[in-house]
């Protein structure tokens, strides 16, 4: 899958060449107060909502087709952004692994790896994780009172961003000023409750394994929230596809809070 056919997958009302183009994009925008051109939430799930078991272990969710997928969404970006407590669990590498989207990401002008991007409240976050130490440029958003403290914690590991406040709107208004125009949000389960309640996206990307963890206490998709899509305002489904026994929904927000 090349990363203009990812960006055709992930994104069906854009036009194929955009992943292609989108480095040069942001190259000759630095600087410029412009919007996000896309931000795409993605998360595997249980049939009974959970992302993830509740003794902290890596639950596997996903399915090699299906994993697939998501890198082609994923080298489609800018960006993929997780919160502190996926860092502090999974310590995930969130890179693209497969050779095909790295040479098309070559090819279209872009860095091998998107960045890598955790907000963090507490700032507890371990300086030797595998996070800060493998894949593309890494940002840490923080509030602006233990901005100092964190940058001399990591040192030349990570640029590290103070945010307005703890508003979606702060983190993407943030992001915009580091350049970043295209974003994959991973999670977590508070990262996206954020965002799912503030509508502030263009697509979700649903994918459900055909398995129920029966945990009460797990991780869900989402926590108690005012969110902006109930029953009287739906996401509108744009395609279901099995890939290797696992279902994944591309869910369109039609009217993206950004």
């Amino acid at each position: 899958m090349t990363v203009g056919n990812a960006a055709t997958a992930a994104a069906p009302l854009m036009r194929r060449s955009q992943a292609s183009k989108c480095w040069r994009r942001w190259h000759n925008d630095k600087g410029r107060n412009i919007g996000m051109e896309w931000v795409q939430l993605s998360v595997a799930m249980s049939l009974d909502g959970h992302i993830d078991a509740a003794d902290g272990d890596r639950l596997v969710l996903s399915s090699a087709e299906d994993c697939h997928d998501m890198h082609g969404a994923r080298a489609a970006c800018d960006a993929i952004l997780v919160g502190a407590g996926t860092l502090r669990r999974d310590d995930p590498r969130l890179t693209v692994r497969y050779p095909e989207l790295l040479a098309q990401r070559r090819a279209a002008g872009m860095p091998d790896q998107p960045a890598k991007v955790v907000l963090t409240r507490s700032c507890d976050i371990d300086p030797d994780a595998g996070f800060f130490h493998n894949g593309g440029r890494k940002l840490v958003l923080c509030p602006p009172e233990k901005l100092a403290a964190l940058r001399q914690r990591l040192g030349e590991r990570a640029e590290v961003v103070g945010l307005a406040d703890e508003t979606v709107s702060a983190i993407l208004a943030a992001l915009r000023a580091c350049g970043i125009r295209r974003l994959f949000v991973e999670g977590g389960s508070q990262v996206l409750t954020q965002f799912l309640a503030a509508g502030a996206f263009h697509q979700l990307r649903l994918a459900i394994a055909p398995f129920l963890l029966g945990q009460p206490t797990a991780p869900r998709l989402a926590g108690p929230a005012d969110f902006l899509h109930g029953p009287d305002r739906r996401l509108r489904l744009l395609a279901t596809r099995n890939l290797g026994n696992v279902a994944v929904l591309d869910l369109l927000n039609e009217t993206p809070m950004l």
